[in-house]
């Protein structure tokens, strides 16, 4: 199972991260050729359901994934969120932590850690760490473009 982990520091407060961050839809517009839909009504919960399809035409594949931990972060406590992947082609899971965090200049921000661990099928294991090196580049640029203000 390929594994990887992007951190980030920013100048947003933790609760603005959050929002950014678990705005399903979002993800999807953030990586190429990519499309996100949120299965389940509501607002985001434990269960919520949502798939990443990424591709062209035939070349294409879904990404679906379920939530089961949702913790929003909030003073003196770091949020977490973990999901798991359900998919025939891409298995694993994926979870953040958000964190209060000052700035060099004493500004509030937050703090961001992104871990993935990915199987996809047809995919040998001996190039686990491509996918790792892929994933990170992919994820942290998404990620960025979440973050960006």
């Amino acid at each position: 199972m390929s594994r990887f982990r992007i951190e980030r520091t920013v100048p947003l407060p933790p609760a603005e991260v959050w929002r950014r961050l678990t705005d399903w839809p979002a993800h999807g517009a953030r990586v190429p050729f990519t499309r996100t839909t949120v299965l389940t009504a509501g607002p985001n919960a434990v269960g919520t359901r949502f798939t990443a399809r990424t591709g062209v035409g035939r070349l294409a594949f879904d990404d679906p994934m379920e939530v089961v931990t949702l913790e929003p972060p909030a003073p003196g406590r770091t949020g977490v969120c973990r999901l798991v992947k359900l998919g025939r082609a891409v298995r694993g899971s994926a979870s953040f932590e958000v964190t209060g965090a000052e700035g060099a200049d004493g500004s509030a921000g937050s703090r961001i850690v992104w871990v993935e661990e990915l199987r996809l099928r047809g995919v040998p294991a001996a190039l686990d760490p491509v996918l790792a090196l892929a994933g990170r580049v992919l994820f942290g640029r998404a990620l960025d473009g979440l973050l960006r203000n």
